[in-house]
């Protein structure tokens, strides 16, 4: 009977992990293609072969040489993507910390009818107010210059923030509330409290929030595309990359268009790096202070 259990468990592990090499097989193809042909040296759009004849570093060069000599200019594209993705990235951490952590530790009288609208609104796709948000901003005078376009963005990015804190919220309330108390006995103000005790010991929810605030401006399209409108010196690496594949560049930037979506990973995978230990650590415990 043992060995019958054993067996099918043998037999069940074994399908188990052929499933998971084959759908990771199946994840991991495409960008392996894709790290492949940005080193193509064939500049065809379409090659009837997998693995390139010709490899070459030309791809990666040219993005930064060839800058300001057409409407490409994927250095500054990168930059201003970055620029963006930075200041949201903070803005929207912060807002998400103060509201997940406000609707955790206070309470008060419209507290759950305020938490019930955020979460009706949550469920709404963002691009659906996209052209209400283009006019307001146009009669704000935001779309006015590249500069302005930019903090336009920004404040798309972050201004709706505070409305995914439900996750955010949910780690805090695990947090237990005896912490607090003991905190305040000894003296310390909420804001002590939220400093001193409750950051400390909330590093993979902080991580999280930064990781996906970062990434969503640093790959968004739909509303950078309606903001910046055809003014190419501002705009971001998604809207550049897609303009490659125009048909007056696509014959020449095809390659380069690989190049540059590896590239454009880079930053979220050293994010990736330098904040992963933050998961190992979790609650480690709050500094005394």
């Amino acid at each position: 009977m043992i060995k019958s259990y054993k067996f099918r468990r043998r037999i069940a592990n074994f399908f188990i992990y052929l499933l998971l090499a084959i759908l990771g097989i199946i994840w991991v193809s495409p960008f392996v293609y894709l790290v492949m042909h940005s080193f193509r040296a064939e500049s065809m759009t379409t090659v009837p072969y997998l693995i390139p004849h010709e490899w070459t570093f030309d791809n990666y060069i040219k993005l930064f040489t060839s800058a300001g000599s057409s409407s490409i200019n994927f250095p500054r594209w990168f930059i201003n993507t970055f620029v963006v993705a930075i200041f949201s990235c903070i803005i929207s951490t912060i807002s998400v910390l103060a509201v997940s952590y406000t609707f955790s530790r206070l309470r008060f009288g419209a507290r759950k009818k305020l938490m019930n609208v955020a979460m009706i609104l949550g469920m709404f796709p963002g691009f659906m107010s996209m052209i209400a948000v283009y006019y307001i901003l146009k009669g704000l005078g935001f779309l006015e210059t590249g500069v302005l376009k930019q903090v336009a963005l920004v404040l798309v990015y972050s201004g709706g923030a505070g409305l995914g804190f439900y996750m955010a919220k949910g780690f805090f309330d695990m947090i237990p509330r005896t912490i607090d108390e003991a905190a305040y006995i000894d003296g310390a103000t909420k804001w002590d409290t939220f400093i001193h005790i409750t950051i400390p010991m909330s590093k993979p929810i902080i991580t999280y929030t930064l990781l996906t605030a970062f990434m969503g401006p640093w790959t968004d399209y739909i509303f950078a595309k309606v903001i910046m409108g055809s003014d190419t010196e501002y705009y971001t690496i998604a809207i550049g990359l897609w303009t490659m594949l125009e048909k007056e560049y696509i014959e020449y930037y095809y390659t380069q268009f690989y190049a540059g979506c590896v590239l454009i990973s880079i930053p979220i995978a050293i994010l990736f790096m330098l904040t992963q230990s933050c998961y190992v650590e979790g609650v480690s415990g709050a500094v005394k202070g």
